[in-house]
């Protein structure tokens, strides 16, 4: 459903620059193995979002694909501008839960090779996070796995508009993390913003304005990996 703010035009409440960000030797692929292998006691910062929509809750999981570079990314996409929900959002590959899905992790590995065309051979699933409940009604397990390189990706043109990557060091620091507030029908909706500076596939200097469930997921992973 098409909002009825641009999010881009709020102003910024607050940055958390005071946070530290995660050490450079925890954002190191065998250290994210560990940590998902004996997981910290930890709670999420952000559960649930305001509802702004009445239908039934849906099931659905996400792909936090880390890809494997020298310095590892997240890779992400910008949903094509006339879908139906979360139009021209920058979201993590995934989507509703198919009733022939295993669990959770079929679910995110299934989207993610039907949407960019990531197949599950190239993915080292670790674990999820907690659930996450979006105001259009969406329960999301968020999948996190490991992306080997040298995937040659094909995004579904009908869901896909651009697939990009950005450091997960700049992601996992909270002083690219920006606070923002609405009052929509009465609501009050709290959501995070990471503005990343990145570069588009014209090769032209591009904001990618990653907000709501994307960055508080990313915001839920800081904690858990700082911990």
């Amino acid at each position: 459903m098409a909002l009825s703010f641009n999010p881009e035009d709020l102003p910024v409440l607050g940055l958390d620059s005071h946070l530290p960000a995660v050490d450079a030797g925890r954002i190191a692929p065998a250290s994210i193995r560990l940590r998902f292998g004996a997981p910290p006691e930890w709670e999420p910062e952000i559960r649930t979002e305001n509802k702004i929509v009445e239908r039934t809750p849906a099931p659905a999981s996400v792909l936090i694909p880390i890809v494997l570079r020298d310095d590892p990314t997240v890779l992400l996409t910008q949903r094509t501008d006339h879908l139906h929900d979360h139009p021209s959002q920058i979201s993590f590959p995934g989507g509703r839960t198919d009733p022939g899905d295993a669990d959770a992790i079929a679910t995110a590995l299934r989207e993610a090779e039907e949407e960019i065309g990531l197949g599950a051979e190239w993915i080292e699933v670790l674990g999820d996070l907690p659930i996450y409940t979006t105001s259009t009604g969406f329960i999301v397990t968020p999948v996190v796995g490991l992306v080997r390189p040298g995937f040659a990706l094909r995004p579904d043109p009908f869901e896909v508009a651009e697939v990009f990557e950005v450091p997960l060091a700049w992601l996992m620091n909270p002083a690219n993390h920006q606070r923002h507030a609405i009052e929509t029908g009465g609501v009050r909706r709290e959501f995070f913003s990471l503005p990343w500076p990145g570069t588009g596939a014209d090769g032209r200097p591009r904001r990618y304005f990653i907000w709501g469930a994307t960055a508080a997921m990313l915001r839920n992973l800081y904690r858990f990996l700082s911990a």
